[in-house]
């Protein structure tokens, strides 16, 4: 494990570097790619069905947060001037696209347990959360 850790470690370096002429969300993308692809072991197999159900669920979800933040969030930037109608209005609003993210993201689960297993869809859930961590540590060293 410790191995597979200085592995890790030393491919988000190499990449950092190699990846400095890309900009910041293509550089956090490419190493996404490269930390779910090592920690889920796809075969070839796998990987040409996972990857363009994983690229589509991804562009669905940012949608889904833009939407967020153009229709709900920047709205609310004079939140004291809002009626409460308008309020109740953009909460409507919020709560649909809530549901809407849940919706896409079951739907996904359900079809990567079908293409890849539960197994290693599982191991998918852990992958993002586990690169989250480690991109939002690597953010506070920068800070410090």
């Amino acid at each position: 494990m410790k191995h597979i850790s200085k592995i890790l470690i030393i491919a988000f370096i190499s990449a950092s570097s190699f990846l400095s002429a890309q900009t910041g969300m293509d550089k956090i993308k490419s190493l996404k790619i490269a930390f779910i692809t090592e920690r889920l072991s796809l075969t070839s197999e796998e990987a040409a069905v996972f990857w363009p159900v994983y690229n589509e669920h991804e562009a669905a979800i940012e949608e889904i947060r833009r939407r967020e933040r153009t229709e709900i969030r920047n709205r609310l930037q004079n939140f004291q001037n809002i009626s409460n109608q308008q309020i109740q209005s953009l909460m409507d609003e919020f709560l649909a696209l809530q549901e809407e993210r849940n919706n896409r993201n079951m739907a996904f689960l359900k079809k990567m347990t079908n293409l890849i297993s539960a197994r290693k869809t599982f191991l998918l859930i852990k992958a993002e959360d586990d690169f989250k961590k480690r991109l939002l540590q690597q953010i506070q060293k920068r800070r410090q």
